[in-house]
């Protein structure tokens, strides 16, 4: 006799919406809460009304307060990718704990290594976000507070719940989480230098976002200074006083010296001639990262060391 329990749909969930998740958008609630279904597939069950909030429909944009009851209709999740995916990666995988800098109850702070995306998508496999919560266990709780680019290496923080999460977002709001990179740069940069240009984020035709100075853009404030001093190339320290996409890469370019290996806003004969020089990547690392957590009394401060690549390639750069 064949056992048909396996193709019965699942059942309908009902969720209380507690404290924690208040505030939290609709879409992203359930993104969360449906590991391995297809954004277009639950923001279609959104659209059609089969989600329901107090029995009400809802927009993807609602944001969810304590309370509310929380109706999500049978839908299947991906089970089986996720652990073969893994399986093979597994060693790859295990590395990861090698990075974590920081972690208490509520965060963690790892050392982003350059060329890993921080989630799965857009022909991504899997990310960082992905990768921690399979070798943590926090299916349901790890978040991504900020983030950084592909190929952009340092210190990345991660939640562990929804009450540091906020507490986080707040101060990223507030301006109030300092952050240190440091990126090798084309050309003799001045000793110090304050880049204020609006940045206005649009997108190509490949659907790639682009970053350029505009008149009509946010209010970006980025401070530069001067490490190290090599023939054709300054290692220097940015400072961003407002969190822009691509704000350090695109202020760079702007003041004429843009970042070694950036393929978007750089010089191709440049990057290409550099990596005849064995500089190999996007040079550009968040060295350290500072932050207040809730019940933390002082201010915590947290730094990234250089990966190898990084150091044989500055090593073997000649002096200015």
């Amino acid at each position: 006799m064949l056992n048909n329990s396996a193709s019965k749909a699942p059942p309908v969930q009902k969720i209380t919406v507690s404290a924690d998740f208040a505030g939290q958008r609709l879409d992203n609630f359930l993104f969360n809460q449906l590991k391995g279904v297809p954004k277009s597939r639950i923001y279609r069950i959104i659209r059609k009304g089969e989600v329901r909030i107090n029995q009400g429909r809802a927009k993807p944009d609602y944001k969810l307060n304590a309370g509310d009851l929380l109706r999500i209709p049978p839908i299947r999740q991906s089970s089986a990718k996720e652990p073969v995916m893994l399986s093979n990666k597994q060693a790859q995988l295990e590395k990861m704990l090698d990075t974590i800098l920081f972690e208490d109850t509520g965060l963690l702070v790892i050392n982003k290594p350059a060329g890993m995306a921080v989630h799965g998508g857009s022909g991504v496999s899997f990310g960082i976000i992905e990768a921690m919560r399979h070798l943590k266990g926090h299916k349901h709780s790890l978040e991504l507070v900020h983030r950084l680019d592909r190929d952009t290496s340092g210190c990345l923080m991660i939640a562990k719940s929804r009450r540091v999460l906020k507490a986080l977002h707040e101060q990223l709001q507030l301006r109030t989480v300092e952050k240190i990179y440091w990126a090798l740069v084309e050309g003799h940069w001045q000793d110090h230098e304050v880049v204020s240009a609006p940045l206005s984020k649009s997108h190509l035709s490949s659907g790639e976002r682009f970053v350029r100075v505009s008149e009509d853009g946010q209010p970006s404030i980025t401070e530069f200074k001067v490490l190290q001093r090599f023939s054709e190339t300054t290692l220097i320290e940015a400072r961003p006083k407002t969190g822009r996409t691509h704000q350090i890469r695109v202020h760079a370019a702007f003041a004429g010296h843009p970042i070694v290996g950036d393929e978007k806003y750089g010089k191709r004969d440049f990057n290409q001639y550099m990596k005849q020089q064995g500089c190999k990547r996007l040079f550009l690392h968040a060295q350290g990262i500072s932050f207040r957590l809730p019940g933390y009394p002082d201010l915590i401060s947290v730094e990234a060391p250089l990966d190898a690549a990084w150091q044989a390639s500055i090593t073997g750069l000649t002096g200015g």
